[in-house]
């Protein structure tokens, strides 16, 4: 192990996150990990890690960093204007880097959340089996925060010179985040709590995603959803993508950080292949939702999961 980054600027929140801490909620602890898995998988595979290593998750406003020794880098996901001593570098590509370069990021073009992912994965110790930071409880990641001016993150210790720069994600495979598509639905298991042309209302309508949006969820407004009696059940589970109504009439989909039960009906879940297109839309973007069979919604994830089957024997040659 041995340090690889030097925070110089910490952004906006920076925090260290993996694929999620899988097989705790039953004691109340969230799940965390990357909103969009996607972007980080695809950031691990192009510097030759396993997909469930951390990366650095950046909303909005990326950190500025000093390069410790030499590596390989890359981002997947938003694109925040990343740079290497002012020369600029982008999304779904490789990089090698030099100790004594800066890495930083700019003004955001497209996309909310991006992730740096280096060679070896960075090493931190692990919290319930997962590094990823859960604030609200100080947990995981580089001392259960965000970065602030000063930390210095580490890494596995290997010899990065066998590991090729330069692979990158072939342009047809990389996500159109400003793509004006509706956002894949199946409806919830409490749909009784809503009459037909509520639900078919919320298909038909457009939400905006609103500044009180975070990790835990996004909330949405717009033409309010009534419920037959109530919008209290028994709590009950939520998932990645579960939408809430509360009594107000807005739904809530609920994300990484969210709480592991949920008192409010479940009119709706985003389906996982849709999940990392909703969280990359700006806060005051406009959403559609669009609902689709629990069948096509697993065929989605399996040709997913084929994709990155298949993107893995690429990446290795």
């Amino acid at each position: 192990m041995k340090e690889i980054l030097e925070v110089m600027k910490p952004g906006l929140a920076t925090s260290m996150q993996d694929l999620g801490r899988v097989g705790y909620q039953k004691y109340g602890i969230p799940t965390s990990g990357a909103m969009d898995a996607f972007a980080h998988r695809i950031a691990n595979l192009l510097v030759g890690n396993a997909e469930e290593e951390a990366t650095l998750e950046m909303i909005l406003m990326g950190s500025q960093l000093k390069i410790l020794r030499d590596t390989v880098i890359a981002i997947g996901g938003a694109d925040l204007s990343a740079a290497i001593d002012g020369n600029p570098i982008y999304p779904w590509k490789s990089y090698r880097v030099y100790a004594g370069q800066i890495m930083s990021f700019g003004k955001p073009v497209h996309g909310t959340y991006a992730y740096l992912a280096v060679s070896g994965g960075f090493v931190t110790e692990e919290v319930m089996g997962s590094k990823s930071t859960y604030v609200q409880a100080g947990i995981g990641g580089f001392e259960g925060r965000v970065l602030q001016k000063g930390d210095r993150l580490s890494a596995k210790d290997m010899d990065t010179s066998s590991i090729r720069a330069g692979k990158y994600l072939k342009k047809i495979d990389i996500p159109n985040y400003e793509q004006h598509r509706p956002i894949r639905i199946i409806a919830g298991p409490d749909l009784s709590a809503f009459s037909n042309e509520a639900y078919q209302q919320f298909c038909q309508e457009s939400y905006r995603i609103t500044e009180q949006s975070n990790r835990m969820g996004y909330r949405l407004a717009g033409k309010a959803l009534p419920h037959v009696e109530k919008a209290d059940i028994i709590s009950d589970a939520v998932l990645p993508g579960t939408i809430q109504v509360p009594a107000n009439g807005q739904p809530i989909v609920l994300l990484s950080d969210r709480q592991t039960t949920g008192g409010y009906a479940r009119i709706a879940t985003v389906i996982t292949t849709d999940i990392p297109q909703l969280v990359q839309k700006r806060m005051g973007s406009e959403v559609q939702f669009l609902s689709v069979s629990l069948e096509k919604a697993q065929a989605d994830y399996l040709a997913q999961q084929r994709y990155f089957k298949m993107l893995r024997t690429a990446l290795r040659q």
